[in-house]
């Protein structure tokens, strides 16, 4: 499976499309926020004239115009106290050709134009472009981007780890979608070859488009357990659960589910600074982490889930505004409300062992100057 040609998130403004269904990373959005300020400092302490930021990754929705946002109002604010001229802003929204660009532009112009209102005559003009394409190879031309941000898209890969389907291996993964207990050792041994390749290209690319000094601010899903896959397995293991019940039912054809995987990986932060250290470009300024509930609904740090029922459609839905064209592709769209049901009972079930969590990371990552670079080759 090649990624680009099937992954997108659900789009338009529905009660299943991702821009209702992604609190998850609204949160993301909210706790990168102090490191993207800080990183604006830096980059507006060189009076530039323009000022280019990506946003890797961006789907559909209000998330995206969150981000742009914190931008807005953190140059704002640095160039008042400094009494320097505000730069012009340009706001470059990249994600896979299939997104849904159109519904993100239309709401880009519904914010500027609330933007203009807002600031009267303090509004400095800023441009949003689209930037189609996966960011796992090059997006923009040389030197010509100084801040890149990412939320909850390089757990994604570019596409289902090579060999997975080969004889050897098939064996393992005949029903399950993802790694599993049963495969662990041997499966994920692909999914982190893969992982590391994607993540070395990702890093590669992006140091070739930043600037001298330029910065990233990354979050994506990750995982604390060296023995386990994480929190990630069981929420994976309960789809695949769903589709299986489907199969022995007749509603779903086995080898259709047999050739579907996920081209997904959780790494462990000791992965992500091992191939940060031997990609070369990056130095990682900070490294965070903090959990999430599966329920993006759900502000509670305590273990017991109270409407499990609820709570658990909360998830269904918005793994469903994240899957459905994915799952659409293989097994088309006749399935997708029993599918669903299905997966939401199965996760309510789940939550009888407790309140499930997610392990998210968040990055602060800053080009190393060519002098730096060459000394460590050396």
């Amino acid at each position: 499976m090649i990624a680009e040609q099937v992954l997108a998130m659900t789009g338009g403004s529905g009660e299943n499309s991702y821009a209702e269904n992604s609190k998850l990373q609204e949160k993301a959005g909210i706790m990168t926020k102090p490191l993207g300020e800080e990183a604006l400092r830096e980059i507006c302490k060189t009076l530039p004239e323009k000022l280019v930021v990506a946003d890797l990754g961006c789907s559909s929705g209000p998330n995206t115009l969150l981000v742009l946002s914190q931008i807005i109002n953190a140059v704002d604010e640095y160039c008042s106290k400094s009494s320097q001229q505000r730069p012009e802003i340009q706001y470059s929204l990249c994600d896979l050709p299939d997104n849904d660009f159109n519904t993100l532009f239309q709401l880009s112009e519904q914010y500027q134009k609330k933007i203009r209102e807002e600031k009267g005559d303090r509004y400095e003009p800023f441009y949003i472009v689209g930037s189609p394409g996966s960011f796992y190879r090059r997006l923009f031309p040389s030197k010509s981007v100084q801040l890149f941000h990412s939320s909850y898209s390089l757990m994604w890969l570019s596409q289902v780890p090579k060999g997975l389907k080969d004889e050897a291996f098939d064996h393992f993964n005949r029903t399950a979608i993802y790694i599993n207990n049963e495969s662990y050792s041997i499966v994920s041994h692909l999914y982190v070859e893969q992982f590391k390749t994607d993540f070395s290209d990702f890093l590669k690319s992006r140091s070739k488009e930043l600037i001298s000094g330029g910065s990233m601010i990354l979050s994506f899903l990750g995982r604390s357990d060296f023995q386990s896959i994480g929190e990630m397995l069981y929420l994976w293991e309960l789809l695949a659960e769903a589709l299986t019940a489907m199969v022995s039912e007749g509603l779903v054809e086995e080898d259709k589910l047999k050739d579907f995987n996920l081209p997904f990986y959780t790494p462990l932060m000791e992965e992500v600074r091992s191939i940060i250290s031997m990609e070369g470009s990056f130095h990682l300024k900070q490294a965070q982490s903090f959990e999430s509930n599966w329920d993006p609904f759900d502000e509670s740090h305590e273990n017991f889930v109270e409407d499990k029922s609820s709570s658990s459609r909360n998830v269904a839905n918005y793994m469903r505004a994240v899957l459905e064209p994915l799952v659409t592709s293989y097994f088309g769209t006749d399935i997708l409300e029993d599918l669903f049901s299905r997966y939401a009972n199965n996760i309510a079930r789940h939550m009888y062992n407790g309140k499930p969590k997610h392990t998210v990371f968040i990055l602060f990552l800053k080009l190393k100057g060519e002098e730096q670079t060459l000394r460590e080759c050396e």
